[in-house]
């Protein structure tokens, strides 16, 4: 059960009844879980809401409606602190009665069909670790979507237009004149990703073969069949490579691989939407739309339609996407996730698609996340000083957690290694504020102690070790009183559901990591001062923290889930 809810709306629908309240607005009055609950489980602001309308201080308030609120049936005490808070502990036999019943998300009131645009890989270019992000954060929020009961759909909008494929093809044709257009031609898989940036270095320094690559750029956009037929072996190859990094980091497949050729596609009923409203003019010989508003105070560059030369671009294609996405999915939001850099892009395709009636603007959110850094706090980069690539990084974790399994003497195998691996990346990364950089050290984050991954799984671990030893005939919850570090355990495990809307209601996957951080700290306080499975234990004792067990291990298992991540059977 959502707890924080159900002790909310009893506490709002106690006040209204109370006739001396004047008709006070109950709406506002907010209940919160305090970080120490040495005074209570949860505390009110009511009695310095109403003190306003009811013309009184908070204490006077207070006093009158803590008779009301003590009469609720899980209430054991209320009392007032500081300027106003009303604190109020709960009963014992009500936590344990609401731990034993088998939490059941609701489905919201209002299911959204929510657009998650979080993948972003490009064809015919090694993804580095500006996807990693990117990657973890969108799976995360969208198993967050899911469970909540919303229909989120997940899209990798891969980069195989314009200028980059250009490149790789121009590459290709240089590299061999006489047997890229040939129906055998194989691309080398091996070398395959080296030719971006190979091309890309030589564009720069010979004017002659960016005019081809421009050249190409506009015959591939047009359905030149050649140039065609070499961009599909190149796909093969990438959508293999990408369908590998997915499962490697245990992403959920995604529901959608298009991008920005599919986008291509609807690039004339876009144009028509446009010029029917007159939002397209001719700058330089590009088509563009003007954004800047006489309320702006920032530079505010125009939406570029089409280059001087009348081809697709990054923007235009962005637009066609989401038009796309319009006409199919007609989702109630659209989220992209994406490098913090990308911001101003966003801010002017939003504009642009409520300019052309598309979308709303509150429709469309940016979450431009941070960047990850190395040690020295710089962009993180290999062991010879390049770029990092997405799978470099995962080797980084895998080479780490492999040598801490060793340094403990453990004899674990590959796939445990694997999983604590994952969990030390994927969690170091949720644990973070979506907005911030972070540190990618792989030596402190493979640790088994601490706010680590490897520390989340190695307390769920625990937790199945003590049901493995149990009779299956145990009966859970035999008492009606409980110990403080069962209390606050269950308190905690009680407080998932509101952890994970409010994760998700603010975009925050740091909310939902660091719960799990704190669960398994309460988690390893009650395994250490309740004993369960010692022989001077009772069967009524046993059964009862057997009980909270099973509550605390169906909460964890469920947070880690949520992460991506996954239980071994030892560590």
């Amino acid at each position: 059960m959502n707890l924080h809810k159900f002790i909310t709306d009893a506490i709002h629908e106690k006040l209204a009844a109370i006739p001396d309240l004047g008709g006070a607005d109950i709406s506002t009055i907010t209940v919160e879980v305090p970080k120490v609950r040495n005074f209570g489980d949860f505390a009110t602001n009511a009695a310095m809401v109403l003190a306003r309308p009811l013309k009184q201080n908070p204490h006077s308030v207070a006093e009158q409606i803590l008779p009301e609120i003590s009469t609720l049936p899980f209430v054991a005490d209320v009392s007032v602190a500081g300027p106003g808070f009303i604190n109020i502990k709960l009963k014992d036999e009500f936590i344990i009665e609401s731990a034993a019943k088998k939490s059941e998300i609701r489905a919201p009131q209002s299911v959204m069909t929510i657009d998650l645009d979080y993948g972003a890989y490009n064809v015919a270019k090694t993804m580095h670790i500006g996807h990693l992000r990117g990657s973890i954060i969108g799976d995360t929020l969208y198993r967050i979507a899911r469970f909540l009961g919303h229909r989120p759909i997940s899209y990798n909008h891969i980069g195989d237009w314009g200028k980059p494929m250009a490149l790789v093809i121009a590459w290709i044709i240089k590299k061999f004149p006489n047997d890229w257009n040939k129906p055998d031609f194989k691309i080398d898989e091996s070398e395959f990703n080296s030719y971006y940036p190979t091309a890309a270095k030589y564009a720069k320094e010979d004017a002659e073969f960016l005019k081809q690559v421009l050249q190409i750029k506009k015959e591939f956009q047009d359905g030149h069949p050649e140039y065609f037929a070499l961009y599909e072996k190149m796909m093969k190859i990438s959508l293999e490579e990408m369908a590998a990094v997915v499962k490697r980091l245990n992403i959920v497949p995604f529901d959608n691989t298009l991008g920005e050729r599919n986008a291509a596609q609807y690039l004339n009923e876009v144009e028509k939407i446009l010029r029917e409203k007159n939002l397209l003019t001719i700058d330089n010989g590009a088509t563009i739309i003007n954004l800047k508003t006489e309320s702006d105070t920032a530079p505010m560059p125009p939406f570029m339609f089409y280059d001087s030369r009348g081809a697709d671009t990054y923007d235009s294609t962005d637009l066609a996407a989401m038009y796309y996405r319009k006409i199919t999915d007609n989702p109630d939001k659209i989220i992209y996730m994406s490098d913090f850099r990308q911001n101003l892009h966003f801010e002017q395709l939003f504009r642009a698609s409520e300019m052309a009636g598309i979308f709303p603007r509150n429709a469309l959110e940016s979450m431009g996340f941070g960047g990850i850094n190395g040690k020295d706090g710089k962009p993180l980069k290999t062991r010879d000083g390049g770029a990092a690539t997405l799978n470099g990084a995962i080797d980084m974790i895998e080479e780490a957690a492999r040598a801490r399994v060793l340094e403990s003497g453990k004899n674990l195998c590959t796939d445990t290694v694997k999983m604590i691996a994952l969990a030390a990346l994927k969690f170091n990364d949720l644990m973070h504020d979506v907005k911030s950089n972070y540190i990618f050290d792989p030596d402190a984050v493979t640790q088994f102690e601490g706010r680590t991954g490897p520390y989340i799984l190695y307390t769920a671990v625990r937790l199945n070790s003590i049901l493995s030893k149990v009779e299956t005939s145990v009966t859970d919850f035999r008492l009606s009183t409980l110990e403080i570090e069962e209390r606050n355990l269950l308190l905690t495990v009680l407080d998932f559901e509101r952890t994970v809307s409010t994760a998700f209601d603010k975009r925050a996957t740091d909310i939902l990591a660091n719960y799990t951080y704190e669960l398994c700290q309460m988690i390893n306080t009650f395994y250490h001062n309740c004993p369960i499975l010692r022989n001077d234990v009772s069967a009524d004792i046993r059964a009862h923290r057997i009980g909270i067990v099973r509550s605390a291990l169906d909460v964890l298992s469920r947070a880690i889930d949520l992460m991506g991540l996954e239980i071994p059977k030892e560590m």
